[in-house]
């Protein structure tokens, strides 16, 4: 755990970031080669070592070739914009937490959030997968073009989207949810909820002959041509998890899943309305904080990690 006095002094920040990203020692930003002298300090940022390969005869600095690199903002604003990040708070609050103006912030975290999903493997499920879908409310925010286009007035207050499965285009983006029991999870935004669109998300997520539990929606139906067993419970009926081999444990559900829709919703809601233009990144960055299995203070060094790997 990265503890938050830390983030308060710059050469504690630089000094973190060398310990993460070169846990062996010092290795050159453009071949690798470990054959690297320092070359002073940066004279902008005293606290950010500078260094000369001489394997590419290339000079690089601590942030070269990260996220981190070529913006006027300290690393440790960077590092406290993280951790906040980490807290769930919006980008309003982390503004008014540092002191910073609202397009700043606002960029700071678009990178940050992106360089995050940029940078998490994407998951290959297997052994028993649960698969649901939910819809969220996403509109056009920050993009009255947009709205123009839909001839329709800008919703001065609360979002709202129309009642039953939704669309991208009725402003209610789809989202399917793949979950591995005891695993991890892969979500992603989608046009729509029909068979072509759900296959390949599907194929490249799961492997073949995966067990795929699912409620009875017939999107799901042909699972098994696609190399899947596939078990459902029926919703409209009442049902929400049957034993199907007699041993006492109910097996075919997809409350996992269901649960996990509950937490998506606890972690958007206080950022007050979200685009379908930046949805997918919030939904990335949330899939990387439960894949990882951290919550809090100590999801900085992961966030962190992830972005110097």
């Amino acid at each position: 755990m990265i503890h938050l006095q830390s983030l308060l002094d710059d050469s504690k920040c630089y000094a973190e970031v060398r310990e993460l990203r070169w846990p062996e020692g010092v290795r050159c930003a453009h071949c690798a080669s470990p054959e690297v002298t320092r070359q002073g300090h940066d004279t902008a940022h005293p606290s950010r070592q500078r260094y000369r390969c001489a394997t590419c005869l290339r000079y690089f600095d601590d942030l070269s070739g990260t996220i981190f690199a070529g913006h006027h903002q300290p690393l440790k604003v960077w590092l406290l914009c993280l951790y906040l990040m980490g807290l769930n708070l919006s980008n309003e609050q982390i503004g008014d937490e540092l002191g910073l103006n609202k397009d700043d912030v606002h960029r700071m975290i678009s990178q940050l959030r992106a360089g995050i999903v940029a940078a998490q493997p994407e998951p290959t499920l297997s052994g028993e997968v649960e698969c649901d879908e939910v819809y969220i409310v996403a509109g056009h925010k920050g993009h009255p073009e947009a709205v123009r286009r839909k001839n329709r007035p800008g919703r001065r207050r609360r979002l709202k989207g129309a009642r039953g499965r939704g669309t991208l285009e009725k402003e209610k983006p789809p989202i399917l949810g793949m979950l591995q029991r005891g695993g991890e999870v892969r979500i992603g935004m989608l046009e729509n909820v029909q068979q072509p669109t759900i296959k390949p998300l599907i194929l490249a997520t799961i492997a073949p002959n995966a067990t795929v539990y699912t409620d009875e929606y017939d999107i799901y139906a042909r699972l098994p041509e696609w190399g899947y067993q596939h078990k459902t419970v029926c919703h409209s009926r009442g049902e929400y998890a049957r034993d199907e081999d007699g041993d006492g444990f109910h097996e075919v559900h997809v409350n996992t899943m269901e649960g996990f829709w509950s937490l998506l919703r606890s972690w958007l809601r206080p950022h007050r309305g979200i685009s379908q233009e930046k949805l997918p990144l919030y939904l990335g960055f949330f899939q990387f904080v439960h894949n990882v299995r951290i919550r809090g203070k100590g999801l900085l060094k992961p966030l962190l990690t992830a972005l110097l790997a």
